[in-house]
């Protein structure tokens, strides 16, 4: 059974844009991304060079990381431009009135 937490409020994240957070004890690095009144979440470490992928740009379903130019599929976390080869993990998330609340179990 996932087990969920509440993050932030849905307007904290700006529409077509993304923040980082941390969510449960180990303090899991997480880039939440908005697009109207749906969150996508993803594992907030770009696997291709380590750093934050919340400090990037939203466009077209994809968030790009901001050191070497990686992309990756908001929806899968899988690398739709190079250098990134790996994906990143996709958490679930679910809008519980204005929280926005996240599990990180793996989606698939």
């Amino acid at each position: 059974m996932s087990t969920f937490e509440k993050v932030c409020k849905v307007e904290d994240i700006p529409d077509g844009g993304v923040i980082g957070v941390e969510v449960g004890a180990e303090e899991t690095p997480v880039a939440l991304i908005r697009k109207g009144q749906e969150v996508h979440a993803l594992h907030d470490v770009c696997s291709h060079a380590e750093v934050k992928l919340s400090e990037g740009e939203v466009y077209d379903g994809t968030l790009e990381c901001w050191l070497h130019g990686s992309c990756f599929d908001i929806n899968t976390g899988k690398p739709t431009g190079p250098p990134a080869t790996q994906p990143v993990n996709v958490y679930t998330v679910k809008i519980d009135g204005d929280d926005v609340l996240v599990s990180l179990s793996k989606e698939s």
